[in-house]
């Protein structure tokens, strides 16, 4: 059904240039539910003041991308990598010219890549392009090739899952769209059979698509984001990286947060009602795409650190809405109303990395003290889980 397809060019566009969007006047005197494509292809639904804030960050874009031009006009084409190179290589005698051009990038990437330039900032400064470099060019299209046809668990729960992924959208919900996906998907599958294949993936790949250039790089981004960006063993069979990072965030949460951090577990409300969709799927599902790569944009640079930066902001930026609730259902509904129309990304990353000053000096000491708790509980419920098949079969 997925026909292999050598070094195929993604057919789907972003959008060149960033257009106004322009409602009706009819829609802006009743300020009615407006719908819009945004620059990655999906459909959005907001009101005319989500429109307005949406107009004034792609504002900002147009101007940060005159900042980018600029710094490639002054220090060369690839100015990002050699600084990125740089920085990497001189570790205790940094040169003064080496830490400004790093802080300048630093600053930059949290500012926002411009759309057009995301593709090749992302696959240098990630280290996919290094990861490439390792292995002969036709790797990419040999693995692919050869497992095309092969029938795992993995490829039979991405098939599953293939329409699933964001449906609705002009090229991913299409069968060539699907047969991109799945060949990703798949490739990874058999590249790392201990990850094999994980839900949330399918979404995380899907926006990898619509980023790169090609189906290739696409897969190298997903290789160095699980092997190299995120922590290890987040999309194993048991989670357990994934329980780890919820268990490091509901820390984190009790010391900016403490109050509401109080309130939440009076309720009964865990953090992972919601942190387990934002930890799987990098929040690809739960923010408009355009805030999404915005986020991408610094955990590529700076790591699986900004996954918690962004988290905490988020509950920061309604706490007080959210210790005025009074069930979990509620909690909820704030959350997710507060992702989906989180239309600036500046909004966000302001509090997530300038308002609540979160070091993450001891993040190391954190996983490693819940890891040991993670797998002693994952250990038990196996002991429980075998104990009773023991007793079904007795």
């Amino acid at each position: 059904m997925y026909t292999t397809q050598k070094k195929m060019v993604i057919p789907f566009e972003i959008q060149t240039e960033i257009t106004i969007l322009r409602p009706s006047i009819h829609a802006r005197r009743a300020n009615l539910v407006v719908k819009f494509q945004d620059l990655y292809g999906f459909t959005v639904e907001g009101n005319v003041d989500d429109v307005n804030i949406l107009n004034e960050v792609r504002e900002k874009v147009r101007e940060q991308g005159k900042a980018w031009w600029a710094m490639e006009a002054n220090k060369g084409a690839n100015w990002y990598f050699h600084t990125y190179a740089s920085s990497i290589a001189l570790t205790s005698s940094l040169r003064f010219s080496v830490l400004v051009n790093a802080m300048t990038l630093k600053k930059l990437i949290r500012k926002g890549i411009p759309p057009s330039l995301r593709p090749k900032v992302w696959f240098s400064l990630s280290g996919a392009a290094k990861k490439k470099s390792t292995v002969p060019d036709s790797y990419y299209d040999d693995l692919t090739g050869a497992v095309s046809d092969k029938i795992t668990p993995a490829t039979k729960q991405i098939d599953h899952d293939l329409p699933r992924t964001f449906p609705g959208h002009p090229w991913l919900d299409t069968p060539a769209g699907h047969a991109a996906v799945r060949r990703v998907l798949v490739g990874y599958s058999f590249r790392d059979s201990d990850v094999g294949y994980c839900q949330g993936l399918n979404y995380v790949a899907a926006m990898l698509l619509l980023v790169m250039k090609t189906e290739e790089e696409a897969f190298w981004m997903l290789a160095v984001l699980l092997e190299n960006v995120l922590v290890s063993d987040c999309y194993t069979d048991n989670l357990s990286g994934c329980h780890v990072e919820q268990r490091v965030f509901k820390d984190l949460l009790t010391k900016k947060c403490p109050r509401l951090s109080t309130h939440l577990e009076t309720m009964g409300f865990d953090v992972s009602l919601v942190a387990t969709e934002w930890f799987l799927c990098l929040f690809s599902k739960s923010l408009p795409s355009e805030t999404t790569m915005r986020v991408w944009d610094v955990l590529f640079y700076e790591g699986a650190k900004v996954l918690f930066n962004v988290a905490l902001a988020i509950f920061k930026m309604k706490e007080e809405e959210l210790l005025m609730t009074h069930s979990v259902g509620d909690v909820i509904k704030i959350i997710q109303d507060t992702t989906h129309h989180l239309f600036d990304p500046d909004e966000l990353l302001t509090v997530a990395f300038d308002k609540l000053n979160f070091m993450t000096t001891n993040l190391s000491k954190q996983r490693k003290k819940q890891e040991t708790v993670v797998m002693a509980e994952l250990d038990q419920r196996l002991r429980r889980l075998n104990t009773s098949k023991l007793r079904v079969n007795g």
